[in-house]
């Protein structure tokens, strides 16, 4: 099963609505708040005691979501502008890499005498958002600088910890870069990237350097108090978790895995009908920003961090790639129109952290919950937070929304979401017709199928569907199995919308 890559679609309506006030609005309105804060200056590897703007060691990453957001939205919309400012980032990431291939703003002009001792600092994490950042500039523009430098810091990172083993850790303390690696190895078709993915995942949950390198917090708030293979239910930081699900679910699709993808599997239900919020939301508690017990939902307390819902998003938007069951994009769906779009303001300049179902604001006084690094109470969206990890990930989730729609083996096209939109790929168009989600009248146009099926989702939450006007026939784990025989072909879908 393949995905179609959102540089296939072409969106409209509704979502063409949301990709361009990102483009013309989330991306520079970030950018903007970057520089203020300091955080592209910090690229310069200059900062010294006493001056302003220390970097924080998840500024690389921040900036790096941002490169992502911004080469997505390129593949639309060409911009020399902002393709001008990455190439200006990706500069002096050149002029500051390490002639061993390290590149990283923190411990660099920090703590450089911690270099991959100091597991809780996101040191992997930021080099997987940056490989990410790499693979997706490259992939728009065909510009392999800065592919080639995260490439070099790639093969760093496999001495230091796959060969050499002389790290003081073994498996990232945030996640992210398991998923990266094995993009690049989609990239590159080179082996060695899906293995060094493997045992970062192979690892967690059996190192005693791990254990000895996260004494602030629990082994559950890492995922690693078990192997991987062995997980049964969601547990710790709700965003790291799904990170590693995601990069879990990815290895088992391109090596066969079967006992990590019913461990994917397995934590999936448990999110999907124990731990998450009607509103897509997960991660009960904001201490830990994690995962509570089973049914454990509380509306006022919830902090439902808008990242988490995007990585559940990615998550499921992945199982549904390897095995088209509906209850994989209905949970997508769900986070993404309840939780993470709710993460941004209708203009995309100002944002939430939290998404707390309900606001008490003298329970949240008593409590001190949800307030900013400067002590206010966050009932209304802002344009910048101290931990600023949640606007450049929805504007490249926004900017690449494509990919949720279509996946595709030899025989069937399985249509997952919906929004007005043209797709072509392998010598097939398809055309959606839809005010969705406004309105439940999909009209679905195909061209070049004659001879292959059209799988289309039949939402769980919908009660009375319809598929040329009657009840849907041929139903398969959520999805109404059409054969199409002529060249050309139109079926019209109503999902009852109360």
């Amino acid at each position: 099963m393949k995905r179609i890559p959102f540089g296939n679609v072409n969106p409209g309506g509704f979502w063409q609505n949301r990709i361009e006030i990102n483009r013309l609005s989330t991306i520079p309105n970030i950018y903007d708040r970057f520089s203020e804060t300091g955080r592209f200056e910090a690229f310069k590897c200059d900062w010294t005691e006493g001056k302003e703007h220390k970097p924080h060691f998840f500024w690389d990453s921040d900036v790096a979501k941002w490169i992502e957001a911004v080469s997505y939205s390129l593949e639309y919309t060409p911009d020399k502008h902002l393709e001008s400012l990455v190439d200006e980032t990706v500069d002096l990431i050149e002029n500051n890499q390490f002639e061993d291939g390290y590149f990283n703003i923190y411990f660099t002009v920090v703590e450089p005498e911690n270099r991959f001792k100091i597991r809780d600092f996101h040191e992997l994490y930021c080099a997987g958002h940056l490989l990410e950042a790499a693979i997706a500039y490259y992939n728009a523009t065909g510009k392999e600088k800065f592919l080639n430098l995260m490439k070099k810091y790639v093969d760093l990172i496999e001495k230091v910890f796959c060969i050499d083993r002389s790290a003081d850790f073994d498996t990232p303390g945030h996640e992210e870069i398991e998923l990266a690696l094995i993009k690049l190895y989609d990239l590159t078709g080179e082996k060695r990237y899906l293995d060094i993915a493997g045992e970062f995942l192979d690892m967690r949950g059996n190192s005693i350097k791990d254990f000895a390198k996260s004494n602030w917090s629990t082994p559950e708030y890492y995922q690693a108090d078990m192997p991987v293979r062995d997980f049964t239910v969601a547990k710790g930081h709700s965003v790291r978790a799904c990170y590693l699900y995601c990069g879990m679910a990815d290895y088992a699709a391109r090596t066969g895995d079967d006992a990590m993808l019913a461990a994917c599997e397995r934590v999936f239900d448990n999110i999907y009908f124990k731990q998450m919020y009607v509103t897509g939301g997960i991660g009960a508690t904001a201490k830990g920003e994690a995962f509570a017990e089973d049914y454990v939902l509380p509306n006022d307390v919830a902090y439902s961090e808008t990242c988490a819902s995007i990585a559940l998003a990615l998550f499921a938007r992945r199982m549904s790639e390897i095995r088209p069951l509906s209850k994989y994009a209905d949970c997508a769906e769900r986070a993404i129109y309840n939780c993470s779009l709710a993460g941004v303001s209708l203009d995309g300049a100002s944002f939430f952290y939290v998404n707390p179902l309900e606001i008490n604001t003298q329970r949240h006084r008593i409590n001190n919950r949800y307030f900013d690094r400067k002590e206010n109470l966050l009932t209304q969206r802002v344009k910048v937070f101290d931990c600023s990890c949640c606007p450049p990930n929805i504007a490249r989730f926004i900017a690449s929304i494509g990919d949720y729609l279509y996946t595709a083996d030899e025989k069937t096209l399985f249509v997952h979401h919906y929004m007005h939109s043209e797709a072509e790929f392998d010598g097939i168009r398809i055309i959606q017709t839809t005010d969705y989600p406004n309105d439940g009248r999909i009209i679905l146009k195909v061209e070049g199928m004659a001879g292959k099926t059209l799988a289309v989702r039949i939402p769980g939450w919908c009660k009375n569907p319809e598929l040329n006007s009657k009840a849907p026939e041929n139903v398969k784990d959520g999805y109404a199995y059409t054969d199409i025989m002529e060249d050309s072909a139109e079926i019209e879908l109503n999902f009852e919308m109360k």
